[in-house]
């Protein structure tokens, strides 16, 4: 296995050039698949999630390759197979949105219960609710997704508690339907605009309305397109917090303000130096951090990827910092690491008046033992200790601790940092950092 070496303590200078999004770069892949005919897909970026996807387009039949620098050209006019294979499907938590553009081109599709990080329930029957209002048939076999459909049909559903990669699926699902769906309570990320963006590129109908309402007329069919992926919010906010935490200068070329608005909120408030450019966004110490206070929250509040890595920047910021998660059930196991890392935390549990409206996920899923809110006291100097990564964004926030901490850090199973970061340990020594990589 593979695993980092990290020595904290040097101020983070220079600039990276963001790549193409995690969370769009895969799903933009999946509804290429609706079209017969080739898109070319720019600005990607070369983690494992993706050459995972390519792996499960190339199983069904289709053709996935690379025809230059940071491209994906997928042309899926040969897609015959209907079945993701178990090997790939397992470990990977796209697997269920292959659902949607099987069902449009070959009216079936066979799909592994999908993998991934485990940081709480994936509130699936979402998606599937939303399929079967559109007429697919959803059964459980074996451990595996069976759906099947003769023609989807255009609907009015409503997610009861909002959901991204619901909201998505559904999308990829209506355009080619028959007639108009109307979605209700949709999401609002960035990386579903840039979906959208896209499949209307391809020749789909596809509008925003007021109150989170997307509303699609169903095309019989998409053309070929050349779309750039837009660049990866959570890779600038990773980069951010190391310039913030290391007392250093970091200059996110391609970094959009209107992607990371209330990231850039809290930033403020806690003293962090933001400017802003035609270039991207530079992040800079300029001042001891002051502590705030987080709740995560769909798009446009603070994202619940993000929460992690503010942790690190709470332990190095003056007073109480208070954190609740109110988008998955259980995000916080990278805490104990932190602590380990001599971070003081305490746990509690917030007591909103109405938690079904106050959290993102389902009640039903939620366990006694899952804390929500955390209290971080800072200034703590923060000490290496030898670490296991268990997610991706767990991966990279430890990674952020060990760059402000005291000896030496060892994070063990990087394969999950990889998973979501292009290079994180190289972009980071170009920077400064004093990183060794042993595979």
């Amino acid at each position: 296995m593979a695993k980092l070496i990290i020595k904290g303590g040097i101020p983070l200078k220079g600039v990276v050039k963001l790549a193409g999004a995690k969370n769009a770069s895969f799903k933009l892949m999946i509804a290429s698949l609706l079209s017969s005919q080739e898109t070319k897909l720019l600005n990607f970026s070369r983690i494992a999630d993706v050459d995972l996807v390519k792996k499960i387009i190339i199983s069904l039949g289709a053709k996935a390759y690379s025809a230059g620098d940071r491209t994906i050209f997928i042309h899926p006019q040969k897609l015959t197979s209907s079945i993701v294979p178990k090997n790939l499907g397992l470990a990977s938590r796209a697997s269920s949105m292959f659902i949607a553009p099987l069902l449009v081109r070959n009216k079936k599709a066979v799909v592994p219960l999908p993998g991934g990080d485990k940081i709480g329930k994936r509130p699936l029957d979402r998606h599937f609710d939303g399929l079967r209002a559109l007429g697919a048939k959803i059964e459980f076999k074996k451990n595996t997704i069976q759906a099947s459909c003769n023609q989807l049909i255009g609907t009015t559903y409503k997610f009861p508690k909002n959901s991204h990669t619901g909201t998505e699926t559904l999308i990829i699902a209506a355009v080619m339907a028959k007639g108009k769906t109307t979605i209700i309570n949709a999401a609002q990320e960035p990386e579903v605009d840039d979906l959208i963006k896209m499949l209307n590129n391809m020749g789909a109908k596809i509008k925003r309305k007021p109150h989170r309402a997307i509303v699609i007329q169903g095309v019989t069919q998409l053309n070929s397109v050349a779309h750039k992926v837009m660049p990866d919010r959570n890779e600038a906010v990773s980069y951010a917090i190391a310039a913030l935490i290391t007392k250093g200068d970091i200059i996110l070329e391609n970094a959009k303000k209107e992607h990371l608005t209330a990231f850039l909120a809290k930033v403020e408030k806690a003293g962090g130096g933001i400017e802003i450019g035609d270039y991207g966004i530079r992040f800079y110490y300029k001042q001891p951090l002051k502590a705030v206070n987080i709740i995560t929250q769909p798009h446009p509040g603070f994202m619940t990827d993000h929460q992690p890595l503010w942790s690190v920047l709470a332990t190095q910021s003056q007073g109480v910092s208070k954190i609740i998660e109110a988008v998955f059930t259980s995000r916080f196991q990278f805490a104990q690491d932190l602590i380990k890392m001599g971070a003081k935390i305490n746990f509690f549990q917030p007591k909103p008046k109405n938690p079904n409206k106050f959290y993102n996920f389902d009640i039903k899923d939620d366990s006694p033992d899952n804390f929500h809110g955390m209290k971080i006291t800072g200034i703590t100097p923060l000490k290496g200790i030898n670490i296991k990564v268990t997610d991706i964004r767990a991966g990279a926030t430890l990674a952020l601790a060990g760059l402000t901490a005291k000896n030496k850090t060892v994070l063990n199973h990087i394969h999950h940092i990889d998973r979501g970061y292009e290079d994180f340990a190289g972009r980071l020594m170009k920077l400064g950092a004093d990183i060794k990589r042993i595979d």
